[in-house]
């Protein structure tokens, strides 16, 4: 089913918007489906490799007619001389697939067992030649080997085929933040800036212990020492075009940091294109990555204040001081349980008294020489983070800057050993653009929001990885992002209610600035995101989707 957007607006100054009927969109939406479709996988054993041989003599003489008894195992096996089995397999989700065993037999009964390599199996009766389909889901992304075995107990013979398989869907595995480009020193490239319409490239794969087999990878990009504005778009490497989406946006003068969740291409490089026309430095420090090794799943939340200086909420009350370092508590906490290994935050950094840097970090380490977010005096910013938590349950943020400055921490997700979603990277494509002229629904309405349907519920889709920009901007305001609680059959009948306005920033922006800002946004129970325009006027918002968090 295609994905839709419909825009809901509100009073102008209200603190809950007044939510009228929805007003479709008749611009062509992406389709999930279609994306989802890159993630299939099949696989194959042709029948030729089957094995076949004697069933023990104890097995024989349980079923086996008194003259088959009476046959040496040898002979026993040439029993039933066609007996084979074909497998083939796809995988459609981040840890199922869909069996299709092929048997080639005599008529006679039949026991069929699978083993699906994980400590289970099924078991079913058939007769002669037949194709059964069976389908299974692994608790644990992976590499998996099915076994499936035809008895012929009359025949006094078995036949075995085996398939290996791989699981679509990664696991998480975070990674002490560490600096894998910065082309102001030369840090993994050339001393040199990357120049207008030019493009750098980040080994991923063996580097910094991150292992050949990694699938997607989360890096803060920055980009700094611009002197014209432009933007940065992160895309896999070999084997993948070049997108038409961003993840920064800059102006003269700028030092712009967003995290971003990418694909790793087939050489195990991503590749970070400059999209201005003036020569830009740029650095990318890895968080973490994803492989198809058991490690750890994510689970989504809606966005949960941890952290506001500014009412001493989650921590002490007033700003952090330059160079100052505060811990927070993490694990045991709201709905985070304990044991996770990484938390996905959105943080904010508001009134700092000047110019800095915020560094998050696991607790019990020193502070990394990397940045999570890169702020001006008196800017209000927001970036999203993952960052590993501590043996202790906890994370610590650092304050770069020589001056105070507020702090505002949310929680919209976290990884865990236990947690079932497992994430499926696709090649970045545009999700919404309100500018573009096939788009009926006009500019994100002033205290209102857009609803987007991004999947039906029982497709099983935990959270999205997206991309978020606001442009056009004529005043200062916040986006916030939030799964809504009506269904889609509520907004087809019309019979939708009110969302409660979320008071969670997922990017800040000011007067004529263009802000970017990675969301990992909860599916919630309908598979429906609300994005809200927290400011007096109209914006324009542009959505791109690099993958999705699949609990099936």
């Amino acid at each position: 089913m295609a994905a839709g957007v419909s825009l809901v607006s509100g009073t102008a100054h209200a603190a809950d918007p007044v939510a009228p009927a929805a007003r479709a969109a008749s611009a062509p939406q992406p389709d999930l489906a279609k994306a989802k479709a890159a993630n299939v996988q099949t696989f194959a054993s042709p029948a030729d490799r089957t094995v076949r041989s004697a069933l023990p003599a104890a097995q024989g003489k349980a079923a086996a007619a008194p003259q088959a008894q009476a046959q040496a195992p040898a002979q026993a096996a040439a029993g039933n001389p066609d007996l084979k089995i074909g497998l083939g397999a796809t995988s459609h989700n981040a840890r199922g697939l869909e069996l299709k065993t092929t048997i080639t037999s005599a008529a006679t009964p039949l026991s069929v067992t699978i083993a699906w390599g994980d400590g289970t199996t099924d078991s079913a009766q058939a007769s002669g030649s037949t194709v059964l389909a069976n389908s299974h889901v692994y608790k644990k992304t992976g590499d998996y080997t099915i076994t499936v075995t035809v008895t012929d107990a009359v025949n006094n013979v078995q036949a075995e085929n085996q398939l290996s398989i791989r699981t679509p869907g990664s696991d998480f595995t975070p990674h002490a933040p560490t600096r894998l480009l910065d082309t102001r020193d030369g840090t993994g490239t050339a001393k040199a800036k990357v120049p207008g319409k030019g493009t750098v490239r980040v080994k991923i794969a063996g580097n910094a212990q991150i292992p050949a087999s990694v699938t997607a990878v989360v890096l803060n990009v920055t980009v700094t020492d611009t002197t014209e504005a432009g933007h940065v778009t992160v895309f896999p490497g070999s084997g993948y075009k070049q997108p038409n989406t961003s993840n920064l946006n800059y102006e003269a003068g700028q030092s712009v940091p967003n995290q971003v969740i990418v694909q790793v291409g087939n050489d195990g490089y991503v590749e970070l294109v400059n999209g201005g026309w003036a020569p830009v430095d740029l650095i990318a420090d890895v968080t973490g990555y994803f492989t198809r090794t058991s490690s750890s799943g994510y689970t989504s939340l809606a966005p949960s204040r941890f952290v506001d200086t500014r009412e001493g909420f989650g921590t002490s009350k007033g700003q952090v001081p330059g160079y100052g370092t505060f811990g927070v508590q993490i694990a045991e906490r709201g709905r985070v349980p304990k044991g996770v290994t990484a938390v996905a935050l959105n943080v904010t950094v508001t009134d700092p008294q000047a110019a800095g840097h915020l560094t998050v970090f696991p607790s019990g380490q020193t502070a990394p020489t990397t940045s999570s977010v890169n702020f001006g005096a008196g800017q209000t910013i927001a970036n999203s983070v993952i960052v590993p938590v501590g043996a202790d349950g906890e994370i610590n943020i650092r304050n770069g800057s020589w001056k105070g400055a507020d702090v505002v921490v949310d929680v919209v997700g976290y990884y865990s050993p236990d947690s079932k979603s497992a994430f499926l990277p696709i090649s970045p494509s545009r999700w919404l653009d309100t500018r573009q002229s096939d788009w009926n629904g006009g500019p994100a309405p002033a205290r209102g929001y857009l609803h987007m349907f991004m999947t039906p519920e029982e497709q099983g889709v935990e959270g999205y990885v997206l991309n978020a920009t606001v442009t056009n901007t004529i005043s200062a305001g916040f986006l916030s992002v939030a799964p809504d609680p009506n269904s889609w059959d509520d907004y087809i009948k019309g019979t939708q209610g009110r969302p409660e306005r979320p008071v969670s920033s997922t990017l800040n922006w000011t007067a004529y600035k263009t802000v970017p800002n990675l969301v990992q946004a909860s599916a919630g129970d309908h598979g429906i995101v609300d994005f809200w325009n927290q400011s007096d006027h109209n914006v324009d918002l542009v959505v791109d989707l690099f993958g999705y968090y699949e609990s099936k």
